[in-house]
């Protein structure tokens, strides 16, 4: 995975540790990420773009899937799930203007100026022979007027053409292609109010504004590019549906083989939005799955004086900054925020070892641990543990305690369930990292307490 970066700054003027001042955060968040997925590294490539406007989460959801749920066995993809990042971390169309009104001209002071140098680099590419712009549009279009929400100045449910013909460009034959793309997502559309038409935006023949975007600064320069449009009258996961049929469709079209580990079904399609949210920092000494967490996670070990550097499972989460705290973003969608307590950090423990249910086990830090019943952490001389939401009585370090579910406070958990609980190392006052220790359902109910709802 390729990261086109900027620094998010975050003046962060906080006095939480004696004798130290946090002066600054740098959080590493990339302007965009571009996923090659290749099975034939010299033959040619379908460019496909999600995130252009940041408003769009069908779009930038589909690419984001594209580049973490399918294998290429045949051909090759390039996905780019999030060309205007920022954007959609702030649930704005465009913080800098909309971005994809930007590839005819552009003044180079502009803030996505090198952004769209980079996709321009990209298009032009001589490997890249077709681009898929996915976005959201409104209503259903409609070649005749039929109702507000179905007409020809609609955009939902189409394949976008600037022109009829492309030249000698492969698949420049546009609306045969489009048709044919069209033709074939509708046979698996039941609903015929839901089907897909091509609309012919005929750029070239004056419409000033389509001038702008990014498919007719690819038309230009002799390469096949459709704007692939899904009803924002949908839930996003029905748009992703919608925008993953015509995908294949167009793949096939181009002989693109794939394997996807999922059902192509809209209820599949949510679960697989929802689930694989895994964070990662400071090269793993802290790991949190996201799928369940809570809104607000306190006392949050971060490194002091240093950017806040993380990896994510999926190219649409991320940590952003915002005055005392820290907020992890899932798209538009905020997942949590991160109340941090500062530290100096230690790299000196990558394992620890845990007795798991009476077995002994090594596991490293960054890691989740299934419990069934209880666990116990073995001491470590020179280091010592905090297993937030436990306490015991004139005891600084909790190693060597056999500890239930009941012992902690759920209040402090992970999890709005009550199962996830953070367990913290420390040689003296410097954070090493920590385990996630995870009860499975059936030591709630042998326990004397409920699980958050």
């Amino acid at each position: 995975m390729m990261r086109h970066g900027f620094r998010l700054l975050l003046l962060l003027c906080l006095g939480l540790l004696p004798g130290s001042l946090v002066l600054a955060i740098q959080t590493e968040v990339p302007r965009f990420t571009l996923h090659p997925l290749e099975a034939d590294p010299e033959g040619d490539v379908v460019l496909i773009i999600g995130g252009i406007q940041g408003d769009e989460p069908g779009g930038f959801n589909a690419a984001s899937l594209l580049a973490t749920e399918y294998h290429i066995t045949r051909g090759n993809v390039w996905v780019i799930p999030n060309l205007n990042f920022p954007s959609i971390l702030r649930r704005s169309r465009g913080i800098n203007g909309d971005m994809n009104r930007k590839f005819l001209s552009l003044d180079a002071r502009d803030p996505d100026f090198e952004v769209i140098q980079r996709i321009k680099q990209l298009i032009l590419d001589k490997r890249v022979k077709l681009i898929l712009n996915l976005h959201d549009g409104s209503g259903f279009y409609a070649p005749r007027y039929i109702d507000r929400q179905r007409n020809p100045a609609r955009w939902g449910q189409s394949v976008i053409i600037d022109q009829e013909q492309l030249g000698e460009a492969e698949f420049g034959d546009l609306s045969r292609v489009a048709q044919r793309v069209v033709a074939d997502v509708n046979t698996r559309i039941a609903d015929t109010a839901h089907r897909y038409h091509v609309k012919n935006t005929r750029t070239g023949e004056g419409n000033h504004e389509m001038a702008k975007t990014l498919t007719w600064f690819a038309s230009r320069h002799g390469k096949a590019a459709f704007g692939i449009e899904a009803s924002k009258q949908f839930l996003t996961h029905e748009r992703v549906y919608y925008h993953l049929n015509v995908v294949e469709a167009f793949l096939d079209l181009a002989g693109v083989e794939y394997e996807r580990g999922f059902e192509l079904s809209a209820a599949q399609v949510r679960e697989r939005i929802d689930g694989n949210l895994h964070l990662s920092l400071y090269d793993h000494r802290i790991g949190l799955d996201m799928r369940n967490v809570r809104r607000r996670l306190g006392f949050f070990p971060i490194k002091q004086n240093a950017p806040l550097t993380f990896r994510a499972s999926n190219p649409l989460l991320a940590v952003v900054g915002s005055g005392r705290q820290l907020k992890v973003r899932y798209g538009n969608r905020h997942v949590t925020v991160l109340q941090p307590q500062y530290f100096d950090y230690d790299s000196s423990l990558d394992e620890v070892l845990m007795e798991i249910d009476g077995v002994s086990q090594v596991h490293s830090l960054g890691g989740t641990v299934e419990v069934e019943d209880e666990f116990r952490v073995a001491a470590i001389e020179g280091y010592r543990v905090n297993i937030i939401g436990f306490r015991r009585a004139g005891r600084r370090d909790e190693s060597d305690i056999d500890v239930r579910l009941r012992d902690i406070q759920r209040r402090f958990s992970v999890d709005r369930a009550g199962y996830m609980y953070r367990v913290e190392f420390y040689r003296g006052e410097r954070f090493c990292g920590m385990v996630v220790v995870r009860f499975r359902e059936k030591a709630v109910e042998r326990g004397s307490r409920k699980p958050n709802g």
